[in-house]
């Protein structure tokens, strides 16, 4: 990413809906029944976005498959479980008519069993125009569904058909469907789907080509381990997904240690941190992990939880329903409890944590009020076992948030290298401090929440 211009996704507030669970798909295409525009949901909760603060939909995935959206079957159709290729362009433009962006997810590292090129090699066998398709296919052999062949599946799932991205008709399909979707839905980017086993060589292509679409096209890679900056650099992605901060998030307050978090941000933020001025994609929860209200002892614990994912460095996102504190765990063969079925009107009159929605708007509106909490760098001023307090810092704005998870209010002195003519706690009515030869003694920081302080710098 070229870090002299500032991206879109920079200024962004993403919504990540999972649209088969949310919208309460069948759980498996028959290919056969008519499109359904399920998707008109989507459209009905633009409201309750914007009110939210955001200003970004992560969308996915949503093209013809046979269950979960992940087993593609038609790159250019949309899963008639939702709607039509018409359907997805009226919600588009719905979004985008709302000042929300759209992403996508790119699901290009494998297909399932009933993509249209893999049938063919069921049926004409080692005659298929399509061999060259797919990643270790053998004939001679036989896998778990019984075909006489077999092939590279994902991490161990048969159902799931590794494609050869290294085949230049594979990865021209591929481009292609990218194409169309720009044009026929004015998608606005594309969250890459297991991006971390994707051929680096087809990353850099399909960076150039989607360049070229649209100069601003924002490209996300789900990445969990390793050198972030690998996969996310001029060349190749915009922003990756922040799995490091997304474990220190919950976990430093499930066990009062905010010591995790602190040595996270400043291996990744702080001065000389690995990925200073990179956007990443940050999260507490997601279609894929338990949902973070799941997770901590106390529901109270939300309120800085949040406030750190609007506060730190990166790209905030909320997963459709953890707004309003809904639960879900997953077990190790079944990931629906994560991707429900939600009812806005239900919720908003009887969510688990009623007060969620309007702490992550106050949240939101801050972040989009000052630049330096989306832009600015970060520097760590104190770390203990249930509180946290930083810097966000940009060229004519010094921004200091602080954290208390403990159940009772703290009290913090704090030595600051700057000088301010007023101190001004901007999430709190606008309480006055000041600041005294650099120290900043705070008497009270209440219990679950925190304040975050604009100085006026001299």
């Amino acid at each position: 990413m070229n870090q002299q211009k500032t991206h879109w996704a920079q200024e962004a507030v993403f919504y990540h809906i999972y649209p088969l669970g949310f919208c309460g798909a069948p759980e498996r295409n028959d290919f056969s029944s008519p499109a359904q525009d399920r998707l008109a949901k989507v459209g009905q909760w633009i409201p309750h976005m914007r009110a939210l603060g955001m200003n970004a939909l992560y969308l996915g995935p949503l093209f013809e498959s046979s269950a979960h959206g992940y087993d593609t079957a038609d790159y250019y159709k949309v899963d008639r479980r939702l709607g039509s290729n018409s359907d997805l362009q009226k919600l588009s433009a719905e979004l985008h008519n709302n000042g929300i962006r759209l992403i996508l997810d790119g699901v290009f590292n494998h297909v399932g069993r009933d993509f249209w090129a893999f049938r063919d090699v069921q049926q004409k066998g080692a005659a298929s125009a399509y061999c060259g398709w797919f990643d270790g296919l053998r004939f001679g052999e036989s896998n778990p569904y019984g075909d006489p062949f077999t092939y590279t599946p994902w991490e161990g799932h048969y159902d799931l058909v590794h494609l050869n991205l290294r085949n230049p008709d594979v990865r021209a399909h591929l481009f292609e469907a990218v194409r169309t979707w720009v044009q026929e839905f004015d998608i606005d980017g594309l969250r890459l789907d297991v991006a971390y086993q994707l051929d680096m060589e087809f990353l850099q292509e399909l960076s150039a080509f989607c360049r070229a679409l649209k100069p601003d096209f924002f490209l996300l890679g789900e990445v969990v381990h390793g050198d972030y900056s690998r996969w996310a650099n001029p060349q190749t992605l915009d922003s990756v997904t922040n799995y490091e901060a997304y474990k220190g998030l919950y976990s430093s307050l499930v066990d009062k240690n905010y010591f995790e978090i602190a040595y996270s941000l400043n291996r990744e933020f702080g001065p000389g941190g690995l990925y200073c001025g990179l956007p990443l994609y940050n999260f507490a929860d997601n279609h894929d992990v338990d949902r973070v209200a799941a997770k901590l002892p106390d529901p109270a614990l939300l309120n800085p939880l949040y406030l750190l994912l609007f506060t730190m460095p990166g790209i905030p996102s909320i997963y459709y329903g953890s707004e309003f504190g809904v639960d879900g765990r997953r077990s190790a063969q079944d990931d629906r409890p994560l991707r429900p079925a939600l009812d806005l009107d239900q919720l908003q009159r009887n969510a688990p944590q009623p007060h969620l929605p309007e702490t992550i708007t106050r949240l939101a509106a801050l972040r989009a009020q000052l630049p330096a909490l989306r832009s600015g760098g970060y520097s760590q001023l104190h770390v203990a076992s249930e509180q946290l307090a930083f810097a966000r810092l940009s060229s004519d704005e010094y921004i200091v948030v602080m954290l208390n998870a403990a159940a009772e209010p703290a009290r913090l002195e704090l030595d600051l290298p700057v000088r301010a003519e007023t101190v001004v706690d901007v999430l709190n009515n606008g309480e006055d401090f000041k600041l005294e030869n650099g120290r900043l003694v705070i008497e009270e920081i209440p219990p679950r929440w925190g304040r975050v302080l604009k100085l006026a710098v001299r």
